[in-house]
């Protein structure tokens, strides 16, 4: 029997994690991503100093543990035992205790640097497998029925940045993890709308740690808020939103606005905005899915990540559903399955799922758009109260999300790839 080829459109965590988990499957695997350098998610990435973080939640370690890179990506994060909910002024509302979410979910939430998270996938891929400097374009979905009726995919580039006449390639199954605005879901569903603008825009930036910061806080203000997390290596990845029109950029640059919206806000803030380098800081409308799709594949591609269901950062979910969907896919469509039935279980299994999580974060990501004061000040009221009578109220909206496991019996036990299964690890 000939080997299966599957082609995976995109680099980022979703995108490497279904080629990695394809590959130990035993699929001929090619990722194809069309940047060269200087963004997440390609093999060379950003300077570890720029770019963002990632939460990866108890659910998505467990679905790095059947690639044997959960406890790698655990190493990464730096451990955490409180963090606190604050207003602008420095006054605390909560505090967070990673000991009862490893009590709830079975482990913690790790937050690491994406950069070097993409970077450890990537270099589990089989040599010459990633693909740099190229666009892909969906010609035809092609059949899952019919043996001579593949996918194709034209691309173009030529690896270095230039444009050629472009070519064009057959597989088995495509994978499409190309984001956002994904033109393969356009090229799938052209009637179907697009991810819509969430009311907010974010800021994510790496910095060096100041002196005696050790502690995850995240503030709330008018229609706005900023989080701190530590990283490994004495860093930290800060994140903020506020509330604006989409599309926006600063006149001058966004360590600039940053400081126009939050240098007056309390420590360490302004300190972190200090030791910023405009030039690493990060700007991005959110969107969210505006409905669901009508599938998560059509013939033989498959959608995956934010490509199908982008999600508010509220939950810190969206890297971590993409992760499960690429592992999911990847149990279901063995080689020598029936495809159309193991991407018919794939959607069944994954669109429900990932559609609660999107409603879920979006509930909470309209609260960081309340701005008039009274409103404010009843939100915070109900955070200070709701930490004082049900202190794991914060906890419970992961119900169902955070203590997902993979599925019985997960592929990956086998010994293709570059280690065995790690089992989630409790900490303590």
């Amino acid at each position: 029997m000939r080997q299966r080829t599957a082609l995976v459109i995109g680099s980022g965590i979703g995108g490497l994690t279904a080629a990695v988990a394809l590959d130990r499957r035993g699929w001929a695997v090619t990722v194809l991503e069309r940047t060269t350098t200087g963004e997440p998610g390609t093999a060379s990435g950003p300077p570890v100093r720029s770019g963002a973080g990632i939460a990866l939640a108890p659910n998505a370690q467990r679905a790095l543990d059947t690639l044997g890179a959960g406890d790698a990506v655990r190493a990464m994060g730096a451990w955490q035992t409180t963090g606190e909910i604050r207003l602008p002024g420095g006054h605390r509302l909560a505090r967070t205790d990673q000991a009862a979410a490893v009590r709830r979910f079975g482990g913690p939430v790790v937050v690491a640097h994406r950069a070097e998270v993409t970077a450890l996938l990537a270099a589990r891929l089989p040599d010459g497998a990633l693909r740099t400097g190229v666009t892909a374009a969906l010609v035809d979905a092609g059949d899952p029925g019919a043996e001579d009726r593949p996918a194709r995919v034209r691309i173009t580039g030529t690896g270095d940045g230039t444009a050629d006449a472009g070519e064009e390639l057959t597989a088995d199954l495509v994978v499409a993890a190309d984001g956002i605005h994904s033109a393969a879901r356009r090229a799938l569903f052209p009637g179907h709308p697009a991810p819509r603008y969430a009311g907010v825009t974010a800021w994510r930036l790496v910095v060096p740690a100041p002196d005696g910061l050790h502690e995850a806080h995240e503030t709330w203000g008018p229609g706005s808020l900023w989080g701190t997390v530590p990283l490994s290596g004495g860093r930290i990845y800060a994140y903020a939103t506020a509330a604006v029109p989409p599309g926006g950029r600063a006149a001058d640059d966004e360590r600039a606005e940053l400081l126009r919206r939050f240098g007056n806000w309390h420590h360490p803030v302004p300190a972190l905005l200090a030791a910023a380098d405009p030039a690493t800081v990060l700007r991005n409308d959110v969107y969210t899915a505006a409905a669901p799709p009508p599938a998560f594949h059509r013939g033989r591609v498959a959608l995956l990540g934010d490509a199908v269901h982008p999600m508010t950062p509220n939950l810190g979910q969206g890297g971590c559903q993409a992760i499960e969907d690429a592992v999911v896919l990847a149990h279901l469509a063995a080689p020598e399955a029936d495809q159309a039935a193991a991407l018919a279980a794939y959607t069944r299994q994954r669109l429900p799922h990932t559609m609660d999580v999107v409603r879920r974060a979006e509930r909470i990501g309209r609260l960081c758009t309340w701005r008039s004061g009274p409103a404010c000040a009843l939100r915070a009221v109900l955070m200070a109260v709701a930490a004082r009578l049900a202190p794991d109220l914060v906890l419970r909206s992961l119900d169902g999300i955070a203590d997902w496991r993979p599925p019985a019996g997960t592929y990956a036990s086998g010994t293709r790839g570059t280690s065995a299964v790690a089992q989630p690890k409790e900490h303590e």
